[in-house]
């Protein structure tokens, strides 16, 4: 079984993120992670919806959402056709002894302390999960008190775009 990661826009209103998360769960999918926001079109949402599963569990998928109104056009994003990042929010312990080498790891992984406090450092993180799952594998020995990620959202490399019927690009 592999991820897929499929870009969907939908119509931008009340109760079509509920109707797609009902879909997957009475088909019995899983996703791994969705994210949804506004498009450049505000009548317009976009889902990045990561699935796991074989081809054909993919093919059903799509053909379910494909079923579903408020859908307006799916597409399935090659993972070396695309840009993926993911965003996560991490509280980690830190006193006088471990802060310096907190920050260091910050450093090496590109990402930035957003909030300090007397005993955390809050740090942000931006890129791809498997480098967010390094940092917080790598922070896991100062202790984690908490963790948010966004999951994923992927966009097509280059001039390729996803557009609704009719409109120009």
């Amino acid at each position: 079984m592999a991820k897929h990661t499929l870009a969907v826009l939908v119509e931008n209103h009340a109760g079509v993120l509920s109707r797609v998360a009902g879909l997957f769960s009475r088909r019995g999918f899983n996703i791994d992670s969705l994210a949804v926001g506004v498009t450049e079109d505000p009548n317009i949402s976009r889902m990045t919806i990561v699935v796991d599963g074989d081809d054909y569990t993919v093919e059903q998928v799509n053909k379910q959402l494909n079923k579903l109104i408020d859908v307006i056009k799916i597409r399935q994003l090659d993972g070396s056709d695309s840009v993926t990042r993911e965003l996560a929010l991490v509280k980690v312990n830190a006193n006088s002894n471990t802060r310096s080498e907190i920050i260091q790891i910050v450093d090496i992984f590109r990402a930035k302390i957003v909030d300090v406090s007397k005993n955390t450092l809050t740090i942000e993180m931006t890129g791809p999960g498997s480098k967010i799952a390094a940092l917080e594998d790598m922070l896991k020995q100062f202790g984690i008190k908490e963790m948010v990620r966004t999951g994923t959202v992927a966009i097509e490399r280059g001039n390729q775009v996803i557009r609704t019927e009719g409109s120009e690009g």
